[in-house]
């Protein structure tokens, strides 16, 4: 018996002297795709000198161990004295997320599958077959492979059905049993048995797994008829500034005279690559971003510590979205804070806390990632919104996505103003608020449901199977609207448009009140006019589904590259703004030097 509380008070003691002691750190993040760890910016390594603790604080040591008792005996009495057998690693769990719930949402446990998942984006390779999956309708379906890669060499498509891995059914298999049953060392095989469409035979592929890389830069490349580059980066990785080097030499080589630099959606990343990416643009010795935690020694300067890559005088416009998060935040806001170049988007999402990685078992199951400091650009901005720190219960009949919507809604007028170094107006109250607004697209009804349905996608992989000599070039003709429309009633397509879930709901109120008959008539009336509004839906919705259509067809034959070159770069309408500009050098130099006034800067 004693044997075991020795255990469990040497395990409480280690986790909670480690929440005490927790020092300032460095930053990384892991892929906005994981939903507990969204536009998070974590330090891994921990061997460094912990700030020195206030006398206040050693003075209440003595109180924090007598605490420390409390919870050992509570442990003690659950083991020894509850009515059945306890997992006591569960209740250590459960204890650890107790105290972590009064902090911030992103101190946070971690078991071993989210480590691992925070180790291989950082690290940015993992061994398989280098292929995106997704399940549908109980179905593993390929929804792009990457180049280069054996599942892109030995000729897997966008649309091909997995229908067998090593002569294991995936029939209503998840997504990532199945990555699992997939990935493996590198040099070992996996068979797959493949549907295709229109190919009436299974298909067999054997594969050899490899190392596969998951680039940061996404494209890098010229905007054809102009001398500007353009540069989508999607994360903060390990070989992020490397990559980023590599593509802005080749374009400075390319002759580019401005660039567009792309952090949409880039949840963030590792601090020290966000570092080298802001060298690339500012000068030596230019501040990049400070950090302030709970102790005054704590405070930590990162400078720009080389010469940059791409001139000062060569234009530069950054552009962001709400999707913007954490080491994003730190290029884009030192890159205004110096004038060094203009923000276009909207406001990024206020994700600035400096978080640290401690194990908290010896075998690497559970880690503690805890926030230990706060993010501030040259201005003295803090980059973290306010009301995405804490773990607070939202309202009634309140959503996540409402307490987000609220919180962005902050008038400019509203926000704390600061000052870049050349005196242009910038504001604080978190994120980064864009030199030049552009709002984001909007999806309707109809529009979010054919995304959410993968009707353009599977739309796209029908027809680039009847015509395989298409070429990225494709048009959208009404034709190809015509043929689209067939599609989606052979696929009996549906949706409730805004007016059908009100009709809905008064149906119900009438039929619990016993008085649907009354209205039946008016119902079956309404029923028309909301198939004629789906209709109307549609044609409204042209332009969209124009470009759905096109992007997902292109995406089939040509992959992600096609899709920047012949969708992104000549119809964005964010990268159109940031063109518009950069074509008119006067007005670059104007905005970068006076500003513009919040009333006019909305396009």
């Amino acid at each position: 018996m004693l044997r075991y509380t020795s255990q469990l008070l040497g395990i409480t003691v280690f986790a909670l002297t480690l929440i005490w002691f927790a020092g300032p750190g460095d930053a990384d993040q892991l892929n906005a795709k994981e939903p507990v760890l969204w536009a998070d910016t974590v330090q891994i390594n921990v061997n460094e000198v912990q700030p020195s603790e206030p006398d206040s604080a050693a003075m209440s040591r003595e109180n924090f161990f007598r605490s420390i008792k409390k919870l050992t005996q509570t442990a003690f009495n659950i083991r020894n004295n509850y009515m059945e057998d306890v997992d006591i690693g569960q209740i250590v769990k459960s204890g650890i997320n107790g105290m972590l719930d009064g902090l911030d949402r992103y101190s946070v446990l971690m078991e071993k599958s989210s480590y691992d998942a925070l180790m291989e984006t950082t690290h940015g390779k993992y061994s398989g077959l280098g292929m995106m999956i997704d399940e549908r309708d109980g179905n593993i379906i390929v929804i792009s492979p990457i180049e280069g890669t054996p599942a892109y060499r030995k000729g897997l498509h966008a649309g091909d059905i997995i229908m067998e891995i090593d002569g294991k059914s995936t029939d209503k298999m998840k997504t990532s049993d199945a990555s699992a049953l997939m990935r493996g060392q590198a040099g070992t095989t996996v068979k797959l048995v493949v549907k295709r469409p229109g190919v009436t035979e299974p298909l067999e592929f054997d594969l050899q797994r490899a190392e596969i890389e998951l680039k940061s830069v996404n494209f890098a490349g010229m905007i054809p008829g102009t001398t500007f580059g353009y540069v989508r980066l999607s994360r903060f990785a390990e070989e992020t500034g490397s990559e980023l080097r590599e593509a802005i030499t080749q374009l400075n080589g390319d002759g580019a005279t401005a660039l567009i630099f792309d952090l949409r959606s880039n949840g963030g990343g590792l601090l020290d690559q966000a570092k080298e990416t802001a060298e690339l643009f500012l000068k030596q010795g230019s501040e990049i971003v400070y950090t302030r935690g709970k102790y005054a020694d704590s405070e930590r300067h990162l400078k720009s510590e080389r010469p940059p890559l791409f001139p000062p005088d060569k234009p530069l416009i950054v552009l962001v979205d709400d999707g913007t998060a954490s080491a994003s935040e730190i290029v884009a806001g030192a890159i205004q804070d110096w004038d060094r170049g203009l923000i276009v988007g909207t406001t990024t999402y206020g994700k600035g806390l400096v978080q640290q990685i401690f194990p908290i078992s010896n075998d690497d199951s559970l880690a503690l990632k805890l926030t230990t400091a706060k993010y501030y650009v040259p201005s003295g901005r803090c980059i973290q919104k306010p009301d995405r720190q804490f773990k607070h219960p939202l309202a009634d009949n309140e959503t996540e996505e409402d307490s987000i919507r609220v919180a962005d809604s902050m008038e400019v007028a509203n926000r704390e103003i600061f000052y870049t170094n050349g005196g242009r107006i910038v504001y604080g109250g978190g994120g980064i608020v864009p030199d030049i607004e552009v709002e984001r697209e909007t999806w309707k009804p109809i529009e979010i449901n054919l995304e959410r349905k993968s009707m353009f996608f599977d739309f796209a992989v029908a027809y680039v199977t009847k015509h395989p000599d298409i070429k990225p070039d494709f048009v959208v003709t009404d034709q190809v609207v015509g043929d689209f429309k067939q599609f989606l009633k052979d696929k009996n397509f549906t949706y409730k448009s805004t007016l059908q879930a009100s009709l809905e709901s008064m149906e119900k109120t009438a039929k619990q009140e016993g008085k649907d008959s009354l209205f039946d008539n008016s119902f079956k009336a309404m029923d028309v006019i909301i198939e004629k509004e789906k209709a109307a839906d549609f044609d409204q919705s042209l332009d969209y589904v124009r470009r759905a259509i096109r992007r997902e067809v292109v995406s089939a034959i040509a992959g992600e590259r096609g899709v920047y070159e012949q969708i992104v770069l000549k119809t964005d309408k964010t990268v159109q703004k940031a063109l518009s500009i950069l074509e008119q050098p006067k007005e670059y130099t104007k905005l970068i030097t006076e500003g513009q006034h919040p009333d006019h800067a909305k396009n």
